[in-house]
């Protein structure tokens, strides 16, 4: 760093950032676009900057209702993985850890993505089965697992009980080592400053009322600062599809419910890794502050509240401390929610709807976030040309009306697909 940008820093420093640049413009919505993506967090983002980057598709608005980031993609636990099984979801997932790989580079923004490994743990025989199937899966499609038993578990992660008389006895567990973790608003703003610098208009506080349809065909929106005209109209909004989805006349396949998490006090390094466990419904990982950051079930009831409420925290605080017992002193600092909208299968939808022009990407269950960068590069191909990408052709809105669904329920952190 030269002594200009450190003095340049230190001066942006004292004086409250005032005079540092924008990351991106702030402009007023125009009468029309080619492209309206609904949704200014992660999957929104991705979308309009792989539309712009990979389909030269740049009079594009993001129409943001809050502040970008602000909604679950500022909320969510932010684990990466791609330790799917399902045809469907196993490719496509490794395609976006493989854009996570190069996302920093990509976007010339660092999103602090850390391959530390996910390690899920097996608690029976059951378990320890269907994990080395999955792992199986994953190998012969390319991804890298490996089963790991209960000593191999014991020294990779020290402070877990795995003595015979745990409450959750660790037979071993499935690794998948490239998985990890990334910075959540990062990677929100790195897509944001991508797509801005591509020509994508930005639009925040602009809230959709409405959505036009003249003949089975959208053509624009309404909004809080205005109609806006477009001849396409893409929804990443997470745990609001079913009301956009209303406002076009249809009726999704979703329930909306709450998913809460929660942090530590600051601790010094002791968890280098995420673990997870289906048995005890919890899963934990160290941030780089040093905070545990843990979370588990849903609340089990239909919200769009982003609250949570206390007996989920102790039941998750509770599997917390059977799983690391010599953590049960240590403070809990906070906890949050996020809505989301649950499908029947585990599984999202991304594609197109009976109504022209008007493209969902929704239902992504405990958590999308790992999905960001695939579900942004498929949601932008499949606007793009009217159709889904191949690694999306699967994520069918008619899926549940077929037959043809994608049951990954049992996928990953908890004994749903966190």
């Amino acid at each position: 760093m030269t002594r200009y940008s450190l003095w340049s820093l230190a001066r942006n420093a004292l004086t409250g950032h005032r005079n540092w640049p924008r990351a991106w413009r702030d402009p007023a919505p125009k009468p029309a676009y080619d492209v309206i993506i609904i949704g200014g967090g992660g999957h929104g983002l991705a979308s309009a900057y792989y539309l712009a980057k990979n389909h030269g598709i740049t009079n594009v608005a993001v129409l943001e209702k809050g502040w970008l980031g602000g909604g679950n993609t500022g909320r969510n636990t932010t684990i990466v993985r791609s330790n799917y099984a399902q045809p469907g979801n196993t490719l496509f997932y490794e395609h976006s850890m493989k854009l996570w790989e190069g996302l920093s580079q990509d976007l010339n923004y660092n999103v602090m993505f850390s391959q530390r490994g996910v390690l899920n743990l097996a608690h029976s025989d059951a378990q320890r089965d269907a994990f080395k199937r999955r792992g199986n899966v994953m190998r012969l499609n390319g991804i890298d697992a490996q089963w790991v038993d209960r000593e191999q578990v014991a020294a990779m992660v020290p402070i877990l009980d795995t003595s015979p008389d745990a409450r959750y006895p660790v037979q071993g567990g499935l690794l998948q080592p490239r998985a990890g973790t990334a910075r959540h608003d990062a990677v929100a703003w790195g897509y944001a400053r991508g797509a801005d610098t591509r020509g994508v208009d930005i639009i925040q506080n602009c809230e959709v009322t409405g959505i036009d349809i003249e003949g089975g065909r959208v053509t624009g929106v309404q909004t809080t600062r205005g109609p806006i005209k477009a001849a396409k109209i893409g929804t990443a909004v997470a745990g609001h599809s079913a009301h956009l989805a209303e406002m076009a006349g249809l009726r999704l396949p979703f329930e909306t419910h709450v998913l809460q998490a929660m942090v530590s006090e600051p601790l010094k390094p002791c968890l280098d890794m995420v673990v997870t466990s289906g048995a005890a419904h919890a899963y934990v990982s160290q941030s780089d502050k040093g905070e545990l950051v843990f979370g588990g079930d849903l609340d089990l009831y239909p919200s769009y509240a982003q609250r949570g409420n206390f007996p989920r925290i102790e039941t998750v605080t509770e599997a917390f401390m059977t799983m690391f017992p010599s953590l049960g002193r240590t403070r809990l600092m906070r906890s949050w929610g996020g809505i989301m909208d649950m499908t029947m299968d585990g599984s999202p939808i991304i594609g197109t709807t009976p109504i022209d022009g008007f493209f969902i990407d929704g239902g992504w269950c405990y958590g999308g976030f790992k999905a960001t960068p695939g579900s942004g590069w498929v949601f932008a191909h499949t606007i793009a040309h009217d159709k889904p990408h191949p690694l999306n052709e699967r994520f069918t809105l008619d899926r549940f009306e077929t037959g043809a669904v994608i049951d990954e329920r049992g996928a990953g952190a908890t004994a749903h697909a966190h």
